[in-house]
């Protein structure tokens, strides 16, 4: 769906930088993040960096290239797109970290204890030191590396033909930013591989259409840190390049989850479908906002019609969150799981193109790349296939509460110096006794506010508390 462009002024931290920073900090003390590595597995990860397990295969001749956000060093993913005949060829390749943590080693041990990257507007805790997560492993431009590379083969409609997973040692010839990407495509300058990324892209949102799969699109509020050290909130519309990238990543993760259930070993993520009273609950929601929902279309074709933009549209988004319940992991060997699909996506999925910074992807890398080569799934790796779960369940839970509590203190450190004054906001969602949750239109909060409105409505609030060390912020319907 395409987004109408907004612009959100910053609204930064005036003095309560370091304040803020101490509060972040306190954060992940309190959380018991494990910030610090190991002496241990940091000696590992250096003696690997240096001599890591390389593949004998080389395909380094083609011309991968990766699509980042601005400053990223951890590069999990680098593509090439080309056509096949009718249709097009998909080679996808993943950072190969297998080829860096040695099996029960002291680092391998370590990031099975943090699961997966933690992000904060200060700093980022990763999953791997970045000898490896920003350096040796990762796929930086102009530098040969060792990767899993998938081929992919699609019909001319973006149907999966055929697909294998191997290890090669590729060089990516130019980071890219989602920015730089949709500039090019938009003004007819983009390379082969960006092009042709665009029409696989859009091929596979219509096939996840036809599947019956859904998106659900949230605005993106992000806390970003400036030049000065201030920090500044804003919603921003994803580009329809992020959606085309999005569809790379799932199709493979797809073909991922194929073959595994088709090889009788490994772990999926899974979601259990909406249960009908939700989809029917949802339905009277929309129109009591009085929103047309066309007979016959499914929920999910309903909701890429939605624009974030629109205060009735945006109450919409957030009710759609009770149709996205119940996501887990399922290991399995022999036998698949009861729940075999990942609902949203109308398909059996599973994580594999984030090694750098997801545990489980590891793990589904070696899993898929023994069963399309012909040989033995790795002892240590399918042994350790119904110990995953737990971790990414225990993991996940981490970062979002981390994650919510940073951007819990920001906001408050934005609007400190301005509690007593009002703000425009749209009512989004019920909050039960604690009255309503209500988004901000400037500076980009979302936030509890007590009183009576309306869902979907547009009100003003005042702020009556903000407290940064808390992370509390209290507000009033006017």
């Amino acid at each position: 769906m395409a987004q109408r462009a907004t612009t959100i002024r910053d609204h930064r931290t005036e003095p309560n930088g370091t304040l803020l920073e101490r509060a972040f900090a306190d954060i992940r003390t309190s959380m018991e993040v494990r910030e610090e590595f190991p002496e241990a597995a940091l000696a590992e990860a250096r003696k690997a960096a240096e001599d890591p397990d390389l593949p004998e295969r080389d395909e380094t001749a083609l011309a991968f290239i990766t699509i980042d956000p601005p400053g990223s060093m951890d590069l999990d993913q680098a593509m090439h797109i080309e056509r096949d005949g009718e249709g097009y060829r998909v080679r996808y390749a993943i950072a190969d970290v297998p080829a860096f943590v040695a099996p029960a080693g002291a680092l391998d041990t370590e990031v099975r204890l943090r699961g997966q990257t933690i992000y904060c507007p200060d700093t980022r805790v990763p999953l791997h030191p970045a000898e490896l997560s920003e350096a040796a492993a990762s796929l930086l431009p102009d530098t040969e590396r060792p990767a899993y590379v998938w081929d992919m083969r699609l019909t001319p409609d973006g149907t999966r033909d055929t697909a294998e997973l191997y290890r090669a040692m590729v060089r990516s010839v130019r980071r890219y930013t989602y920015e730089e990407v949709q500039q090019l495509i938009d003004d007819g300058e983009a390379e082969e591989t960006l092009l042709l990324l665009k029409e696989v892209g859009e091929h596979r949102i219509r096939r996840e259409s036809e599947r019956g799969g859904a998106s659900l699109p949230m605005p993106e509020q992000e806390v970003h840190v400036e030049d000065d050290g201030t920090y500044s909130l804003q919603f921003r519309p994803l580009l329809p390049v992020e959606d085309w990238n999005a569809q790379i990543s799932l199709l493979t993760g797809i073909v991922a989850a194929e073959i595994m259930l088709e090889g009788g070993v490994g772990i999926l993520r899974t979601m259990p479908p909406a249960q009908q009273r939700d989809v029917d609950r949802f339905r009277r929601q929309v129109k009591a906002l009085g929103v047309e929902w066309p007979k016959g279309m499914v929920y999910g074709d309903f909701l890429r019609t939605l624009d974030r933009t629109d205060p009735k549209h945006l109450a919409i988004i957030h009710d759609a969150t009770a149709l996205f319940r119940g996501a887990s992991y399922e290991a399995f060997e022999g036998a698949p799981p009861e729940q075999t699909e990942q609902s949203a996506i109308a398909a059996p999925y599973t994580h594999v193109t984030a090694p750098l910074r997801r545990l489980i992807d590891r793990f589904v890398l070696v899993v898929c790349e023994a069963l399309t080569q012909g040989h033995d799934v790795p002892a240590w790796a399918r042994e350790a296939l119904p110990t995953l779960p737990e971790i990414m369940d225990d993991s996940g839970r981490l970062a979002k509460a981390v994650e919510r509590a940073c951007t819990d203190a920001t906001e408050a450190a934005v609007l400190a110096h301005r509690v007593g004054e009002q703000f425009d906001a749209v009512v989004v969602d019920e909050a039960g006794k604690k009255g309503y949750q209500v988004q901000l239109t400037e500076p980009a909060v979302n936030a509890l506010a007590e009183g009576r409105a309306e869902l979907g409505s547009e009100v003003r609030v005042e702020l009556v508390q903000a407290d940064i060390a808390t992370q509390q912020m209290r507000f009033r319907i006017v």
